[in-house]
């Protein structure tokens, strides 16, 4: 992957994007396809943030049920974030196809399980409201989970769109696809202030540099949390294994992204290159070494998990890592403006499903900052 180099002077752009994870890609490919002369900054290399550590599952779901989250806002609202993220997994693919280099994208149906009657019935309404609104939805009872594998569940929703990506590719292939449009990438700068300066702002980094900008645009995800006041969101540590190529995957229908419909959950999906990949045993952020230290245990447990739900399929780990992500009470990101930090906006997309509002927030902030109305944004305002 291409290795952007440290800001090196003073700079001026037309959008100062802070954040070069697959948010801040998405950002900067948006706007550079749209003629503005765009500066991405971050703190680390470019994509070796959150985005390394990205399992890569392409769904429409939040980790917020439709029904839980129309109680929150209405169920008009809540059916349209879940059509957003279902468009935006049609828009990835979309990308994916004229990126510079292939990125792993791969559509897949999605299978929800449930391990207990009650989870049983929560499914059952989940699948009849999404039918109401429009969605693909098949609901799996028993016998067609045994006939189909040797998943261990009572049932099951399966859903379309879904898909599966290589996140840390596609991030890199969206820079270069900005920077092929002119756009200036730099990794190891790290931004420690700004400020409104006239119509536009003024950023300041740690080696004293200075970029004037007319626009700005954070995408530092979970990061911003000390920034953004008052706190939006709360961490959580997760954990993943994913084996050595395996060849075949008996008991596995079609190879779809699998989760559970309980809290916290397992997630699973296979890869190009014939690997599986099991992730979940969540934890509350207790600090990054706390995570780490957790990592052997917590990989014991995903790979015994992993061998109860495919017994025929050989699993021997080949890599584990841990990752820190950032959640909301309903499980939505926040995109817009702060009404504490002027002339900014912000690109934040906590929850299970960054990729897809990653999409979304580049279209709505585009329009945002070209002053333009963008129907979506109360969605995923701040202060909502």
């Amino acid at each position: 992957m291409p290795a952007y180099p440290p800001l090196g002077d003073d700079a001026r752009c037309d959008v100062a994007i802070v954040g070069a994870g697959v948010t801040g890609a998405c950002l900067a490919d948006e706007f550079a396809r749209a003629g503005w002369d765009v500066l991405v900054l971050d703190r680390r290399p470019a994509g070796s943030g959150s985005t390394a550590g990205s399992t890569g599952l392409l769904q429409y779901e939040l980790d917020t049920s439709l029904v839980e989250l129309a109680g929150r806002i209405g169920e008009s609202p809540a059916a349209r974030c879940y059509h957003l993220c279902a468009e935006a997994v049609g828009r990835i693919g979309e990308l994916a196809a004229r990126l510079p280099w292939p990125c792993g994208f791969r559509r897949r149906a999605s299978l929800c399980g449930a391990r207990t009657r009650r989870e049983e019935e929560q499914l059952r309404a989940e699948g009849e409201l999404r039918r109401r609104h429009g969605f693909e939805v098949e609901f799996w009872g028993r016998g067609r989970l045994e006939a189909a594998g040797t998943l261990p569940f009572r049932a099951a929703l399966l859903t379309r769109p879904a898909a599966e990506i290589d996140t840390h590719a596609f991030t890199h292939a969206l820079l270069a696809a900005a920077a092929g449009r002119g756009a200036r990438i730099h990794g190891e700068t790290a931004v420690r202030d700004y400020r409104a300066h006239g119509p536009g702002v003024r950023l300041r980094t740690a080696g004293g540099l200075e970029v004037s900008a007319r626009r700005l645009v954070v995408a530092a995800g979970y990061e911003m949390q000390p920034v953004v006041r008052p706190r939006l969101s709360w961490l959580v540590s997760t954990y993943t294994v994913a084996s050595e190529p395996v060849g075949d995957f008996p008991g596995w229908p079609g190879r779809c992204l699998v989760w559970e419909a309980a809290r916290p959950y397992y997630y699973l999906r296979t890869t190009g290159d014939g690997r599986a990949i099991i992730g979940g045993a969540d934890t509350p952020y207790r600090g990054a070494a706390h995570r780490d230290r957790e990592l052997p245990a917590r990989r014991r447990r995903l790979c015994a998990r992993f061998r109860r739900m495919f017994p025929g399929i050989p699993f021997t780990p080949a890599f584990a890592w841990a990752g820190t992500f950032a959640t909301t009470r309903d499980g939505l990101p926040y995109i817009g403006a702060h009404p504490a930090l002027p002339h900014a906006w912000f690109a934040l997309g906590y929850g299970g499903n960054g990729i897809p509002f990653a999409v979304v927030a580049a279209g709505i902030i585009r329009r945002l900052c070209e002053g333009r109305r963008a129907a979506d944004a109360d969605l995923f305002r701040f202060g909502r």
